[in-house]
Protein backbone atom coordinates (compact mmCIF):
# COMPACT_ATOMS: atom_id res chain seq x y z
CA UNK A 1 0.00 0.00 0.00
CA UNK A 2 1.93 3.33 -1.20
CA UNK A 3 0.92 6.00 -3.18
CA UNK A 4 -1.77 8.80 -2.17
CA UNK A 5 -5.06 6.61 -2.58
CA UNK A 6 -3.58 3.71 -0.64
CA UNK A 7 -2.29 5.62 2.50
CA UNK A 8 -6.02 6.86 3.14
CA UNK A 9 -7.01 2.93 2.45
CA UNK A 10 -4.38 1.75 4.24
CA UNK A 11 -5.58 3.96 7.43
CA UNK A 12 -9.05 2.92 6.28
CA UNK A 13 -8.85 -0.72 6.36
CA UNK A 14 -5.15 -1.68 6.57
CA UNK A 15 -3.28 -4.27 8.82
CA UNK A 16 -1.05 -2.56 11.23
CA UNK A 17 0.98 -5.55 13.45
CA UNK A 18 2.80 -4.54 16.47
CA UNK A 19 5.33 -6.92 18.05
CA UNK A 20 6.20 -5.95 20.97
CA UNK A 21 3.55 -5.39 23.89
CA UNK A 22 5.87 -3.24 25.43
CA UNK A 23 5.86 0.99 26.37
CA UNK A 24 6.96 1.74 22.84
CA UNK A 25 4.53 -0.93 21.18
CA UNK A 26 1.76 0.78 23.00
CA UNK A 27 2.59 4.41 22.50
CA UNK A 28 2.93 3.48 18.64
CA UNK A 29 -0.48 1.77 19.56
CA UNK A 30 -2.83 4.95 20.85
CA UNK A 31 -0.66 7.44 18.37
CA UNK A 32 -1.79 5.77 15.40
CA UNK A 33 -5.66 5.54 16.40
CA UNK A 34 -5.11 9.45 17.69
CA UNK A 35 -4.12 9.91 13.68
CA UNK A 36 -7.14 8.47 12.21
CA UNK A 37 -6.16 4.96 11.84
CA UNK A 38 -9.12 2.72 11.57
CA UNK A 39 -7.67 -0.27 9.90
CA UNK A 40 -6.80 -3.86 12.20
CA UNK A 41 -4.27 -3.88 15.12
CA UNK A 42 -2.70 -6.83 16.34
CA UNK A 43 -0.20 -6.59 19.53
CA UNK A 44 1.96 -9.10 20.02
CA UNK A 45 3.80 -9.72 23.16
CA UNK A 46 5.83 -12.55 24.64
CA UNK A 47 4.36 -11.92 28.22
CA UNK A 48 1.37 -12.78 29.24
CA UNK A 49 0.94 -9.26 30.22
CA UNK A 50 -0.16 -6.28 28.80
CA UNK A 51 2.40 -3.31 28.64
CA UNK A 52 3.60 -2.32 32.03
CA UNK A 53 6.01 0.24 33.32
CA UNK A 54 9.65 -1.52 34.25
CA UNK A 55 11.37 1.30 35.95
CA UNK A 56 9.27 0.70 38.82
CA UNK A 57 10.31 -3.11 39.53
CA UNK A 58 14.38 -2.15 40.35
CA UNK A 59 12.63 0.25 42.70
CA UNK A 60 9.21 0.19 44.43
CA UNK A 61 8.53 -3.52 43.65
CA UNK A 62 11.55 -4.66 45.30
CA UNK A 63 11.32 -2.46 48.11
CA UNK A 64 7.71 -4.00 48.52
CA UNK A 65 6.08 -0.34 48.26
CA UNK A 66 3.84 -1.59 44.83
CA UNK A 67 3.24 -5.32 44.03
CA UNK A 68 4.08 -6.24 40.12
CA UNK A 69 0.45 -6.00 38.99
CA UNK A 70 0.24 -2.36 39.55
CA UNK A 71 2.41 -1.48 36.72
CA UNK A 72 0.68 -1.79 34.07
CA UNK A 73 0.92 1.25 31.56
CA UNK A 74 -1.82 4.46 31.97
CA UNK A 75 -3.52 4.21 28.87
CA UNK A 76 -3.94 7.61 26.81
CA UNK A 77 -7.30 5.91 25.07
CA UNK A 78 -8.80 2.70 23.57
CA UNK A 79 -6.64 1.20 21.19
CA UNK A 80 -9.22 -1.39 19.91
CA UNK A 81 -6.29 -4.08 19.25
CA UNK A 82 -6.56 -7.95 18.86
CA UNK A 83 -4.00 -8.53 22.09
CA UNK A 84 -1.42 -11.79 20.76
CA UNK A 85 0.26 -12.15 24.65
CA UNK A 86 2.30 -14.83 26.02
CA UNK A 87 3.30 -16.18 22.67
CA UNK A 88 6.65 -14.86 20.93
CA UNK A 89 6.97 -13.78 17.18
CA UNK A 90 9.30 -16.36 16.12
CA UNK A 91 9.98 -15.50 12.22
CA UNK A 92 9.58 -12.78 9.60
CA UNK A 93 9.03 -12.77 5.72
CA UNK A 94 9.15 -9.57 4.34
CA UNK A 95 8.03 -10.80 1.10
CA UNK A 96 5.13 -12.19 2.00
CA UNK A 97 4.42 -9.63 4.65
CA UNK A 98 3.85 -12.05 7.54
CA UNK A 99 5.23 -12.47 11.29
CA UNK A 100 5.69 -16.36 12.03
CA UNK A 101 4.46 -16.79 15.91
CA UNK A 102 5.76 -19.67 18.11
CA UNK A 103 2.25 -21.20 18.42
CA UNK A 104 2.73 -21.78 14.58
CA UNK A 105 0.25 -18.90 13.57
CA UNK A 106 0.90 -16.29 11.03
CA UNK A 107 -0.35 -12.91 11.05
CA UNK A 108 -0.20 -11.00 7.65
CA UNK A 109 0.59 -6.69 8.03
CA UNK A 110 0.67 -3.90 5.36
CA UNK A 111 2.96 -1.93 7.75
CA UNK A 112 4.91 -3.37 11.43
CA UNK A 113 6.31 -2.06 13.96
CA UNK A 114 9.21 -3.88 15.87
CA UNK A 115 9.18 -2.59 19.79
CA UNK A 116 10.59 -6.08 20.84
CA UNK A 117 12.92 -4.26 23.72
CA UNK A 118 15.83 -6.01 25.22
CA UNK A 119 16.31 -8.81 27.95
CA UNK A 120 18.38 -9.35 30.57
CA UNK A 121 21.69 -10.96 29.74
CA UNK A 122 21.69 -14.13 31.59
CA UNK A 123 24.64 -16.00 33.78
CA UNK A 124 26.32 -17.94 31.26
CA UNK A 125 26.30 -21.00 32.90
CA UNK A 126 23.12 -22.48 32.44
CA UNK A 127 23.52 -25.02 35.02
CA UNK A 128 24.10 -22.37 37.36
CA UNK A 129 21.61 -19.93 36.06
CA UNK A 130 18.98 -22.26 37.20
CA UNK A 131 20.02 -22.58 40.30
CA UNK A 132 16.87 -21.87 43.66
CA UNK A 133 18.03 -18.62 44.46
CA UNK A 134 19.77 -17.00 41.04
CA UNK A 135 17.65 -14.46 39.71
CA UNK A 136 17.75 -11.79 36.59
CA UNK A 137 15.37 -8.47 36.81
CA UNK A 138 13.74 -7.56 33.99
CA UNK A 139 10.17 -8.31 33.83
CA UNK A 140 7.11 -8.44 35.94
CA UNK A 141 7.48 -11.97 37.10
CA UNK A 142 11.27 -11.01 37.66
CA UNK A 143 10.63 -8.76 40.19
CA UNK A 144 7.32 -10.61 41.66
CA UNK A 145 10.41 -13.16 42.30
CA UNK A 146 13.09 -11.49 43.44
CA UNK A 147 10.65 -9.58 46.04
CA UNK A 148 9.34 -12.88 47.47
CA UNK A 149 13.11 -13.95 48.63
CA UNK A 150 14.26 -10.36 49.68
CA UNK A 151 11.17 -10.33 52.54
CA UNK A 152 12.06 -13.73 53.33
CA UNK A 153 15.22 -12.18 54.65
CA UNK A 154 18.95 -13.75 52.83
CA UNK A 155 21.35 -13.75 54.78
CA UNK A 156 23.54 -12.14 51.68
CA UNK A 157 22.92 -10.94 48.47
CA UNK A 158 25.11 -10.81 45.82
CA UNK A 159 24.60 -8.21 42.88
CA UNK A 160 26.93 -9.06 39.90
CA UNK A 161 27.62 -5.91 37.74
CA UNK A 162 26.94 -2.26 39.08
CA UNK A 163 25.32 -0.50 36.37
CA UNK A 164 22.75 1.50 37.02
CA UNK A 165 19.97 -1.75 37.68
CA UNK A 166 22.60 -3.65 39.88
CA UNK A 167 23.23 -0.64 41.71
CA UNK A 168 18.95 0.39 42.24
CA UNK A 169 18.79 -3.45 43.17
CA UNK A 170 22.00 -2.92 46.08
CA UNK A 171 20.37 0.21 47.29
CA UNK A 172 17.02 -1.29 47.70
CA UNK A 173 18.71 -4.23 49.39
CA UNK A 174 19.97 -1.66 52.19
CA UNK A 175 16.85 0.28 52.45
CA UNK A 176 15.50 -3.13 53.62
CA UNK A 177 18.23 -3.68 55.90
CA UNK A 178 19.71 -6.69 53.90
CA UNK A 179 23.43 -7.88 53.37
CA UNK A 180 24.67 -7.42 50.24
CA UNK A 181 27.82 -7.19 47.80
CA UNK A 182 28.60 -5.75 44.99
CA UNK A 183 31.35 -8.01 42.14
CA UNK A 184 31.84 -5.19 39.60
CA UNK A 185 34.74 -5.97 36.85
CA UNK A 186 35.41 -2.41 36.13
CA UNK A 187 37.10 0.23 38.57
CA UNK A 188 33.72 1.56 39.87
CA UNK A 189 30.02 1.37 39.78
CA UNK A 190 28.31 3.44 36.50
CA UNK A 191 31.83 3.81 35.18
CA UNK A 192 30.22 2.40 31.53
CA UNK A 193 27.12 5.23 31.59
CA UNK A 194 29.29 7.90 33.21
CA UNK A 195 33.36 7.45 33.34
CA UNK A 196 35.65 7.08 36.36
CA UNK A 197 35.17 10.54 37.84
CA UNK A 198 31.67 10.07 38.63
CA UNK A 199 32.08 6.04 39.25
CA UNK A 200 34.30 7.45 42.01
CA UNK A 201 31.19 9.12 43.75
CA UNK A 202 28.61 6.58 42.95
CA UNK A 203 31.38 3.98 45.12
CA UNK A 204 31.29 6.29 47.71
CA UNK A 205 27.95 5.84 47.89
CA UNK A 206 27.73 2.55 47.88
CA UNK A 207 30.30 1.83 50.64
CA UNK A 208 28.62 4.74 53.11
CA UNK A 209 25.78 3.06 52.51
CA UNK A 210 27.07 -0.09 53.95
CA UNK A 211 27.05 -2.40 50.52
CA UNK A 212 30.22 -4.49 50.40
CA UNK A 213 31.60 -3.07 47.35
CA UNK A 214 34.28 -5.03 45.13
CA UNK A 215 35.55 -3.79 41.90
CA UNK A 216 38.37 -5.05 39.85
CA UNK A 217 36.58 -8.50 40.36
CA UNK A 218 34.59 -11.28 38.33
CA UNK A 219 32.51 -13.74 39.51
CA UNK A 220 33.90 -16.94 38.16
CA UNK A 221 31.26 -19.48 39.14
CA UNK A 222 28.15 -20.20 41.75
CA UNK A 223 27.72 -22.81 43.68
CA UNK A 224 24.72 -24.95 45.03
CA UNK A 225 24.15 -27.12 47.67
CA UNK A 226 22.82 -30.72 47.25
CA UNK A 227 18.87 -29.16 46.89
CA UNK A 228 19.96 -26.96 44.13
CA UNK A 229 19.70 -24.24 46.11
CA UNK A 230 22.82 -21.24 45.74
CA UNK A 231 24.99 -21.22 48.39
CA UNK A 232 28.18 -18.94 47.54
CA UNK A 233 30.24 -17.48 44.95
CA UNK A 234 33.23 -18.20 43.51
CA UNK A 235 35.31 -14.50 42.82
CA UNK A 236 38.10 -14.28 40.48
CA UNK A 237 40.72 -13.00 43.54
CA UNK A 238 40.28 -16.42 44.55
CA UNK A 239 38.13 -15.99 47.18
CA UNK A 240 34.56 -17.26 47.75
CA UNK A 241 31.29 -15.46 49.51
CA UNK A 242 28.48 -17.20 50.95
CA UNK A 243 24.84 -15.60 49.16
CA UNK A 244 21.30 -17.35 49.62
CA UNK A 245 20.38 -14.71 46.59
CA UNK A 246 22.28 -14.12 43.71
CA UNK A 247 21.06 -10.92 41.04
CA UNK A 248 23.02 -11.65 37.72
CA UNK A 249 22.47 -7.13 36.48
CA UNK A 250 25.29 -7.89 33.03
CA UNK A 251 23.71 -5.48 31.15
CA UNK A 252 20.74 -6.01 28.52
CA UNK A 253 20.59 -8.38 24.85
CA UNK A 254 18.60 -6.78 21.79
CA UNK A 255 15.65 -9.31 21.20
CA UNK A 256 16.19 -9.41 17.30
CA UNK A 257 17.13 -13.28 16.80
CA UNK A 258 13.69 -14.03 16.14
CA UNK A 259 14.93 -12.10 12.63
CA UNK A 260 17.38 -14.14 11.59
CA UNK A 261 17.43 -15.16 7.83
CA UNK A 262 14.79 -12.43 7.51
CA UNK A 263 16.86 -10.20 5.26
CA UNK A 264 16.41 -7.23 7.99
CA UNK A 265 19.51 -5.38 9.17
CA UNK A 266 18.97 -6.93 12.36
CA UNK A 267 21.62 -8.24 15.05
CA UNK A 268 23.03 -8.16 18.44
CA UNK A 269 23.51 -4.50 18.66
CA UNK A 270 19.45 -4.15 17.15
CA UNK A 271 18.33 -2.85 14.36
CA UNK A 272 19.22 -0.37 12.12
CA UNK A 273 16.54 1.95 11.26
CA UNK A 274 16.66 5.44 9.37
CA UNK A 275 16.07 8.80 11.19
CA UNK A 276 12.02 8.34 10.30
CA UNK A 277 12.41 4.84 11.94
CA UNK A 278 12.03 2.62 8.87
CA UNK A 279 14.28 -0.01 8.98
CA UNK A 280 17.07 -0.82 6.61
CA UNK A 281 17.78 -4.31 5.18
CA UNK A 282 20.74 -6.52 4.78
CA UNK A 283 21.92 -4.66 2.12
CA UNK A 284 21.41 -1.11 3.63
CA UNK A 285 18.25 -0.44 1.63
CA UNK A 286 15.39 1.26 4.00
CA UNK A 287 12.18 -0.61 3.58
CA UNK A 288 8.65 0.97 3.22
CA UNK A 289 6.27 -0.67 5.82
CA UNK A 290 8.82 -2.00 8.61
CA UNK A 291 9.59 0.68 11.51
CA UNK A 292 11.29 0.03 14.84
CA UNK A 293 10.68 2.03 17.86
CA UNK A 294 12.27 1.94 21.58
CA UNK A 295 15.42 -0.24 23.05
CA UNK A 296 15.83 -2.93 19.87
CA UNK A 297 16.34 0.36 17.78
CA UNK A 298 19.77 1.87 16.47
CA UNK A 299 19.08 4.87 14.17
CA UNK A 300 21.35 7.87 13.33
CA UNK A 301 21.11 11.27 15.37
CA UNK A 302 22.17 14.27 13.45
CA UNK A 303 23.40 15.81 17.29
CA UNK A 304 25.91 12.87 17.69
CA UNK A 305 27.54 13.00 14.14
CA UNK A 306 25.41 10.59 12.19
CA UNK A 307 26.58 8.14 14.73
CA UNK A 308 24.02 5.38 14.85
CA UNK A 309 22.51 5.23 18.42
CA UNK A 310 20.76 2.33 20.82
CA UNK A 311 19.00 4.28 23.51
CA UNK A 312 17.55 1.94 26.35
CA UNK A 313 15.92 4.97 27.75
CA UNK A 314 12.10 5.11 28.94
CA UNK A 315 11.31 8.82 27.23
CA UNK A 316 13.31 7.34 23.92
CA UNK A 317 10.83 4.81 23.64
CA UNK A 318 7.80 7.00 23.96
CA UNK A 319 9.18 9.60 21.99
CA UNK A 320 10.63 7.26 19.01
CA UNK A 321 7.00 5.65 19.02
CA UNK A 322 5.23 8.38 18.49
CA UNK A 323 7.78 8.87 15.20
CA UNK A 324 7.31 5.95 14.06
CA UNK A 325 3.36 5.97 14.41
CA UNK A 326 3.24 9.08 12.81
CA UNK A 327 5.36 8.30 9.86
CA UNK A 328 4.20 5.07 9.51
CA UNK A 329 0.58 6.88 8.54
CA UNK A 330 1.99 9.81 6.06
CA UNK A 331 3.68 10.59 2.63
CA UNK A 332 6.88 11.04 2.64
CA UNK A 333 6.87 14.89 2.55
CA UNK A 334 4.85 14.95 5.89
CA UNK A 335 7.36 12.20 7.35
CA UNK A 336 9.53 13.66 10.15
CA UNK A 337 12.95 12.57 12.01
CA UNK A 338 13.16 11.27 15.32
CA UNK A 339 15.17 13.89 17.33
CA UNK A 340 14.80 13.21 20.47
CA UNK A 341 17.48 13.85 22.92
CA UNK A 342 18.27 11.13 24.97
CA UNK A 343 18.08 11.23 28.83
CA UNK A 344 18.33 8.95 31.54
CA UNK A 345 16.93 8.90 35.47
CA UNK A 346 17.81 6.43 38.13
CA UNK A 347 17.52 6.67 42.06
CA UNK A 348 19.77 5.04 44.12
CA UNK A 349 20.87 5.41 47.61
CA UNK A 350 18.66 8.55 48.65
CA UNK A 351 20.11 10.83 45.54
CA UNK A 352 18.16 11.15 41.97
CA UNK A 353 20.83 10.59 39.19
CA UNK A 354 19.65 12.07 35.78
CA UNK A 355 22.04 12.69 32.43
CA UNK A 356 21.23 14.01 29.20
CA UNK A 357 23.08 13.93 25.90
CA UNK A 358 25.63 11.15 25.70
CA UNK A 359 28.56 11.36 28.44
CA UNK A 360 29.69 8.10 27.27
CA UNK A 361 30.83 9.85 24.01
CA UNK A 362 32.89 12.50 26.61
CA UNK A 363 36.13 12.87 26.50
CA UNK A 364 36.03 15.39 29.43
CA UNK A 365 34.21 16.41 32.13
CA UNK A 366 33.81 19.65 34.17
CA UNK A 367 32.05 19.73 37.60
CA UNK A 368 30.07 22.72 37.17
CA UNK A 369 28.25 23.34 40.27
CA UNK A 370 27.96 21.65 43.69
CA UNK A 371 30.86 19.39 45.01
CA UNK A 372 30.93 15.82 44.43
CA UNK A 373 32.19 14.88 48.13
CA UNK A 374 28.54 16.58 49.32
CA UNK A 375 26.78 13.83 45.75
CA UNK A 376 25.37 16.70 44.80
CA UNK A 377 26.33 18.71 42.10
CA UNK A 378 26.21 19.17 37.66
CA UNK A 379 28.85 17.50 35.47
CA UNK A 380 29.18 18.64 31.89
CA UNK A 381 30.99 16.41 29.35
CA UNK A 382 32.68 18.18 26.44
CA UNK A 383 34.40 15.81 22.75
CA UNK A 384 36.26 17.62 20.32
CA UNK A 385 35.52 21.05 21.72
CA UNK A 386 31.84 21.10 22.73
CA UNK A 387 28.85 19.87 25.21
CA UNK A 388 27.94 16.34 24.17
CA UNK A 389 26.24 15.31 27.60
CA UNK A 390 25.80 15.93 31.68
CA UNK A 391 25.11 14.47 34.44
CA UNK A 392 23.26 15.99 37.75
CA UNK A 393 23.01 14.35 41.38
CA UNK A 394 20.26 16.21 43.01
CA UNK A 395 20.53 19.15 40.89
CA UNK A 396 17.94 18.25 38.34
CA UNK A 397 17.34 21.75 37.89
CA UNK A 398 20.39 22.85 36.14
CA UNK A 399 19.41 19.63 33.34
CA UNK A 400 17.46 21.66 30.75
CA UNK A 401 19.74 24.54 30.35
CA UNK A 402 22.42 21.73 29.80
CA UNK A 403 20.23 20.34 27.14
CA UNK A 404 19.93 23.51 25.25
CA UNK A 405 23.70 23.56 25.48
CA UNK A 406 23.94 20.15 23.55
CA UNK A 407 21.46 20.72 21.38
CA UNK A 408 23.16 24.34 20.25
CA UNK A 409 26.30 22.39 20.12
CA UNK A 410 27.71 24.93 22.80
CA UNK A 411 31.70 24.79 23.01
CA UNK A 412 33.42 22.94 25.83
CA UNK A 413 34.23 23.77 28.36
CA UNK A 414 31.33 26.34 29.13
CA UNK A 415 32.53 30.12 28.67
CA UNK A 416 30.23 31.16 31.55
CA UNK A 417 30.97 30.98 35.19
CA UNK A 418 28.47 29.23 37.08
CA UNK A 419 26.64 30.23 40.71
CA UNK A 420 28.03 27.57 42.94
CA UNK A 421 31.04 26.58 41.15
CA UNK A 422 33.55 25.22 43.81
CA UNK A 423 37.68 24.55 43.98
CA UNK A 424 36.58 20.98 41.66
CA UNK A 425 35.28 22.70 38.85
CA UNK A 426 37.71 25.21 37.16
CA UNK A 427 39.50 22.70 35.04
CA UNK A 428 38.03 19.86 33.24
CA UNK A 429 39.28 16.40 33.97
CA UNK A 430 39.54 13.35 31.98
CA UNK A 431 36.39 11.44 31.85
CA UNK A 432 37.71 8.02 31.92
CA UNK A 433 35.42 5.99 30.27
CA UNK A 434 36.72 2.43 30.19
CA UNK A 435 37.86 0.71 26.91
CA UNK A 436 34.55 0.37 24.70
CA UNK A 437 36.39 -2.62 22.90
CA UNK A 438 36.43 -3.97 26.69
CA UNK A 439 32.93 -5.91 27.43
CA UNK A 440 30.61 -3.58 30.00
CA UNK A 441 27.30 -3.83 31.26
CA UNK A 442 27.43 0.34 31.91
CA UNK A 443 26.23 2.67 29.07
CA UNK A 444 22.16 3.12 28.51
CA UNK A 445 23.47 4.38 25.15
CA UNK A 446 25.41 2.47 22.62
CA UNK A 447 27.65 3.73 19.35
CA UNK A 448 26.68 1.25 16.58
CA UNK A 449 28.80 2.99 14.14
CA UNK A 450 28.13 4.71 10.58
CA UNK A 451 26.51 2.02 8.45
CA UNK A 452 23.44 0.81 8.56
CA UNK A 453 24.74 -1.83 6.71
CA UNK A 454 27.70 -3.00 8.89
CA UNK A 455 28.39 -6.75 7.47
CA UNK A 456 29.00 -7.26 10.85
CA UNK A 457 25.32 -6.89 11.63
CA UNK A 458 24.25 -10.05 9.99
CA UNK A 459 23.10 -12.50 12.92
CA UNK A 460 24.96 -14.26 14.93
CA UNK A 461 24.27 -16.10 18.14
CA UNK A 462 24.96 -14.38 21.37
CA UNK A 463 28.56 -15.35 22.75
CA UNK A 464 29.56 -15.73 26.41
Amino acid sequence: MSGDGSLDRLKREGRIVVVGASLAGLRAAETMRDKGFAGSLTMIGDEPYEPYDRPPLSKQVLLGRATPDRTALPRRRHIDAKWRLGVPANGLDMAARVVRLADGDEVEYDRLLIATGVRARPWPKADEAALDGVFVLRTRDDAAALEHKLAAGPRRVLVIGAGFTGSEIASACRERDLPVTVAERASAPLVGALGGVIGEVAAAMHREHGVDLRTGIMVTGLEGDATGRVRAAHLSDGTTLEADVVVVSLGAMRNTEWLAGSGLGAGPRGIACDAGCRAFDIRGIVTDDIYVAGDVARSPHALFGYQFLSLEHWGNAVAQAETAAHNMLSESADRRPHMWVPAFWSSQFGVNIKSVGVPSMGTEILIAQGSRDEHRFTGVYGYQGRVIGAVTFDQSRWLQFYQRLIEETAPFPPTFETLDRRADGHQPLPADFPDPSVPTHGPTITLTGYSPADRRMTFTPAHH
